[in-house]
């Protein structure tokens, strides 16, 4: 989270040229439209407060965040709820939440095994040994804790059979298949070399979180799946692959087939340093492209503070495109590919670099919220240094001064987005020190649904109540022969004319893991024509066509 050494920026941010994180333009306003998402949590059953650790020790791990999964942790087919507290070894524990028939959920975590306290950070999730149930690995400063499933709800800590280490503060983390092989491989992303008893300050001299660039960047792992005969194992093949290389503050990652080649790539957004893009080389070893692929640095050519990383199609042009958060002070990056494997910076013709309600953004995800066939965004945020007192007060006398207000985007499947924060004041009103955003279809409507994990505040569950909502097909891709989700897998559906593309990546946004399902709006389509699938192994399958507004599962042959 690195930060402009121009302190004048203060000034400028309290006046709104640059916007101080205050309540936004578009949330001082009345609401424009009926709201498309709705605070349930109360009613949900979800009572889970996020612990920081002590106030006025600017232990750095504690603004960063700590992250939150949905999945489906007891195997009857509901999506659950995993949520990471950081307020160290002495500290409340991570809770895990089940959901019940009536779509509410109860608390499930005496006795799960992922009740556990720590600095935590992040959370991927993935059947490493394609058992049929999804295991969990934490993310902590410092270090990795892997969970194996037992079945039931139940997790048992197999950390050291499985042989996951890393030495470093662990920000996100990522299962993808980078050898095809069929068993799920790990990134771990690491952040910087903190010396907690270095004293940082900020404005007017006063005592504050460092920034990263007071430290080294650390390198991230990479782990490769030798699970066999029943064994649990991965070996560290970060010297090997050749991500030992490059270091850098690591905080936001993403696999997926970057230029074409039907082969994981990984995508790390450094925070005040150069993107990194490890290219797969496809024999083991990985090469970092980020400069010449043009997702390094934005248009200016400067390296900004690279968060949250949302991969979607913005302009239904079949490829993905990258958006990656900063702060407020800088602007929120969108890089638009194509040709395949190159990206361009288009920030300012998406109409995401305007100056006023723009926030210190962190974790992000584009998804298809009133199903009109575009993808929206949605932006969690949270400042990560001291600013100038807004008056609202409502976390308190220490972190209100770091409060900031989510926001959500409407796309127009063009490329161009629109702020919608004001109409959506559950999301963007509350002051929050917001970090992970992860979405999910909990009630199985076909709309996905929004959570939050926020700093020293409570969880937050958002039902997604948009009105007059076109609509929706939900696709799952398994692979019978791995008894798990195809993650890697890209999913294309043909609707008259027109053909949409989705990535089944449940590691995005920021620390956490979404639901490993591809969603597509269809607006006034009541039929889809196609549906073909590029599996994780590189083979193409072709699926006759369906009715819209339903979920279905296509098993590889």
């Amino acid at each position: 989270m690195s930060r402009l050494p121009l302190r004048c920026l203060a000034a400028l941010l309290c006046a709104g040229v640059l916007g101080c994180g205050g309540t936004p333009a578009d949330t001082a306003t009345k609401p424009d439209g009926p709201p498309w998402f709705q605070d349930i949590t109360d009613k949900s059953g979800i009572k889970f407060t996020h612990d920081a650790g002590p106030t006025g020790s600017y232990f750095m791990p504690q603004q960063v965040g700590s992250g939150a999964a949905f999945f489906d942790a007891n195997g009857d087919g509901r999506l659950d709820i995993y949520l990471l507290q950081n307020g160290g070894p002495n500290g409340p524990k991570n809770a895990l939440y089940l959901q019940k028939e009536d779509h509410s959920f109860e608390d499930g975590s005496a006795g799960s095994g992922l009740d556990i306290p720590g600095y935590n950070m992040g959370v991927a999730i993935g059947d490493v040994n394609n058992d049929g149930k999804p295991d969990v690995v934490v993310t902590q400063y410092i270090g990795v804790k892997f969970f194996l499933n037992q079945g039931g709800g139940k997790f048992v800590d197999a950390t050291k059979e499985s042989g996951l280490h890393n030495p470093a503060w662990s920000t996100s983390a990522a299962f993808f298949d980078y050898d095809r092989d069929g068993r799920l491989d790990l990134v771990v992303v690491s952040y910087v070399d903190y010396d907690p008893t270095w004293n940082c300050f900020g404005m007017a001299n006063r005592r504050d979180y460092c920034a990263p660039k007071t430290f080294k960047g650390r390198v991230s792992r990479l782990f490769h799946n030798e699970c066999a005969d029943g064994k649990l194992r991965f070996a560290d093949v970060t010297e090997s692959s050749g991500f030992s290389q490059v270091p850098g503050p690591g905080l936001g990652v993403v696999c997926a087939d970057f230029d074409g080649d039907g082969w994981p790539d990984v995508f790390i957004a450094n925070d005040g340093a150069p993107n990194r893009l490890w290219m797969n080389k496809k024999n083991g070893t990985f090469k970092e492209e980020a400069v010449q692929r043009g997702i390094a640095l934005n248009v200016m050519g400067i390296a900004q503070a690279g968060m949250g990383i949302a991969l979607g199609d913005v302009d239904g042009d079949g490829l993905f495109d990258i958006f990656v958060t900063h702060l407020t002070e800088e602007t929120h990056t969108l890089w638009k590919q194509g040709p395949r494997g190159l990206f361009t910076d288009v920030t300012a013709a998406a109409g995401l670099i305007a100056p006023t309600g723009r926030g210190t953004g962190f974790g992000t995800l584009l998804a298809d919220f009133d199903h009109d066939g575009a993808l929206d965004l949605a932006i969690a945020n949270g400042h990560v240094r001291f600013r100038m007192p807004s008056g609202d007060q409502s976390l308190g006398s220490f972190w209100s001064d770091y409060g900031d207000h989510n926001q959500i985007y409407r796309g127009d499947g063009l490329g161009k987005f629109t702020d919608f924060s004001r109409r959506n004041p559950d999301i963007s009103k509350r002051l929050t020190i917001s970090r992970c955003v992860i979405r999910g279809d909990i009630d199985g409507d076909g709309a996905p649904d929004l959570l939050f994990n926020s700093v020293a505040s409570p969880a937050r569950l958002y039902r997604n109540v948009a009105p007059n909502r076109g609509h929706w097909l939900e696709v799952r891709a398994v692979d019978p022969a791995l008894k798990r989700d195809a993650y890697g897998a890209e999913i294309r559906i043909r609707v008259g004319d027109r053909t949409r593309a989705a990535w089944l990546h449940p590691a995005e946004s920021y620390l956490g893991s979404s639901e490993c399902v591809a969603h597509f709006g269809l607006g006034d389509a009541t039929q889809v024509d196609g549906i073909e699938v590029l599996w994780p192994d590189g083979k193409t399958q072709q699926f006759p066509g369906a009715k819209a507004d339903q979920r279905i599962v296509l098993n590889k042959k």
